[in-house]
């Protein structure tokens, strides 16, 4: 079987596709990816045939963290996302008519490139490393990062909220149409209606860390987390680390989170751990640094997680996963994005706490990651659901599925 793979440009949505990707081609099957730039030569590295995404496509970067209030930033965001769909679909039709591929697996990011492959009249599939945010009647609406609620009052409240989220959601459903007519899609009655609309749609989550839904659509597969990142020497010092070690991280995408970092540090200056934190998008020069700490513009993640108590994120699905994946509670500071969801997860399952970005100081970050840190049985848990749910080999038993 030929797969092609169409990314957005962000690694956070690239990372967690690739071990699906080379489960596949360990199958004999063949295997081309389409990805940002700066992404080729490491798929290659691993024996994937990669191509660049449009410069067009790469060039609309994601803007959301401008926006001054939690609507602003989402319209910021399904703006740029119907910015880069009119240029994702003659961009997915190329690499069709180049690759010949008999599936095609688009991001749930990419709204251009999966309309252009429903229309391709291949078969086709939808990826999502963050929550999928299809509606149910089991959970709040997306977006807001609301604590589950059972009851009448539960139902009266999300039923009132969810029907505002569409509001704002569909503000961009008229740009939507006109991409999917460009396509040959059908219109949409409403932007949500996306999600789920995929023959096949792989959630790279599992319970109870995603809500249960008894009334989500069949297509979806919760296949549990696929954690990857790429190879890279383990620093020496890892080893010397004095217990308990908090790990302090921020996204690998700028998102105005960078000053979760100063305030960890600050905020555990005065605890007997040892904090390793990373800056991925580049602040660890203008930092003030305890000596208790360390500070590193990117260390490879895995190792620290084999010794880590805590870890102190803003609630960004790919480290929360990893984390917790690993048997490690977080402590999560949501800023926008899916990350509001992430964030409560965390909470609901038991497996760390949640202090949201408006409430960040030292004094409460202590407090939380002080409490996280006692909830190491709740991360258990959920990595033993995560690793049941199979991961990359249940994905690529899907796709395969999918494809006949």
């Amino acid at each position: 079987m030929k797969i092609l793979a169409y990314t957005s440009p962000a690694r956070g949505h690239l990372y967690p596709l690739v071990p699906t990707l080379l489960e596949l081609r360990t199958r004999g099957h063949q295997v081309a990816v389409r990805t940002f730039a700066s992404e080729v030569d490491l798929l290659g590295q691993l024996g994937l045939a990669a191509s660049p995404i449009s410069p067009m496509v790469e060039a609309r970067e994601m803007d959301d963290w401008r926006g001054k209030s939690p609507l602003a930033k989402l319209q910021r965001a399904l703006t740029a996302f119907v910015d880069r769909a009119d240029n994702e679909v003659p961009d997915l039709a190329q690499a069709i008519k180049a690759d010949e591929p008999d599936l095609v697996l688009v991001d749930v990011n990419s709204w251009g490139a999966q309309a252009c492959a429903e229309a391709s009249g291949l078969a086709w599939a939808v990826y999502a490393p963050y929550p999928l945010p299809i509606p149910s009647k089991d959970a709040p609406p997306f977006g807001l990062g609301l604590k589950p609620m059972g009851g009448p009052l539960g139902r009266l409240r999300d039923g009132s909220l969810l029907r505002l989220s569409l509001m704002g959601w569909n503000k961009v459903l008229p740009r939507l149409n006109r991409v999917r007519a460009t396509a040959g899609a059908p219109a949409l009655s409403s932007v949500m209606d996306m999600f789920g609309r995929a023959p096949l749609t792989l959630a790279y989550t599992a319970e109870p860390f995603e809500y249960p839904r008894s009334d989500w659509p069949s297509s979806v597969r919760l296949v549990g987390p696929s954690n990857w990142e790429p190879a890279a020497q383990a620093p020496v010092w890892i080893r010397d680390l004095q217990p308990p070690v908090v790990l302090v991280t921020t996204s690998t995408e700028y998102q105005g989170d960078d000053r979760l970092l100063q305030v960890a540090l600050d905020a555990l200056a005065v605890e007997p751990v040892t904090v390793i934190a990373t800056s991925p998008a580049g602040h660890a020069a203008e930092l003030r640094v305890p000596q208790n700490a360390r500070v590193e513009d990117f260390v490879p993640h895995g190792p620290i997680l084999e010794v880590a108590a805590c870890v102190v994120c803003h609630g960004g699905m790919g480290i929360t996963q990893k984390a917790l994946s690993a048997g490690v509670p977080v402590c999560a500071v949501p800023f926008g994005r899916d990350q509001p969801e992430v964030a409560r997860r965390v909470e609901v399952a038991g497996a760390g706490t949640r202090l949201p970005a408006g409430r960040l100081n030292p004094a409460r970050l202590r407090e939380a990651v002080r409490e996280a840190m006692t909830m190491r049985e709740g991360a258990a848990r959920v990595a033993r659901a995560f690793q049941a749910a199979g991961g990359s080999p249940a994905a690529a038993d899907a796709l395969e599925s999918a494809a006949k």
